[in-house]
């Protein structure tokens, strides 16, 4: 199975796949230190440091499964507080609309299954999404209510960070990169979460394949 893994990190979705099935994965993240990281992590991966943005558009037709997680600071809650307060101690940007660029053309371009996953931003989405903890995804397949996934508790503890090592069972500290060592742990998607939509993903292309055997 040709996985493509865009704006890949360190592979928190990643780090289960094999779990699943045969794979081959192509990963493509434009930080060259965590590059470097997923590639000591999973070194029979295809890493690629590159714009996953444009990755995306000129290989595309080449996968099977592709995931996409594009990055969350300009639509994140963090940003908004309710109805009448808005974050006024960093700069006013706006949302990065390569987030439903993505999830537009890979519903009317891509052949196989996809997912686009995302935080829950401040506003509501613009294009309907499957939420699941504090995630939202976007896909051409409906996934199961239970993602089986564990949930870990943000919060301000001076802990915290210790917390996520051990709830990803990775020692970000490797990282020596210029993004924050909080938001990198913070951000990755927890693996069972991964492991279960790629088996779903699976699943369906193989009832797909036996119905296409059984027409002829």
């Amino acid at each position: 199975m040709k996985i493509l893994n865009l704006y890949a990190c360190l592979g928190g979705n990643r780090y289960k796949w094999d779990e699943v099935t045969n794979i081959e994965v192509t990963a493509v993240e434009w930080d060259n230190e965590l590059a470097k990281l997923y590639q000591e992590r999973f070194p029979n991966d295809k890493v690629i440091v590159a714009d996953a943005h444009q990755y995306l558009l000129d290989h595309y037709k080449e996968f099977d499964f592709i995931w996409s997680s594009p990055p969350c600071p300009t639509h994140s809650r963090a940003r908004y507080w309710n109805s009448s307060n808005y974050d006024t101690k960093t700069k006013a940007i706006f949302p990065d609309m390569k987030l439903y660029e993505e999830i537009l053309f890979l519903k009317h371009y891509f052949k196989g299954k996809f997912v686009v996953e995302n935080v829950i931003p401040y506003y509501e989405p613009l294009i309907v999404a499957q939420k699941k903890g504090r995630h939202l995804y976007w896909t051409n397949f409906n996934l199961p209510n239970n993602l089986k996934d564990r949930r870990f508790k943000i919060s301000r503890a001076k802990n915290e960070f210790n917390g996520l090592c051990q709830f990803h069972e990775y020692d970000f500290n490797k990282y020596k990169g210029v993004q924050p060592l909080k938001k990198i742990a913070r951000n990755l998607v927890d693996y069972e979460a991964g492991r279960t939509i790629l088996e779903t993903a699976l699943g369906i292309i193989k009832k797909q394949n036996v119905k296409q055997i059984e027409l002829f």
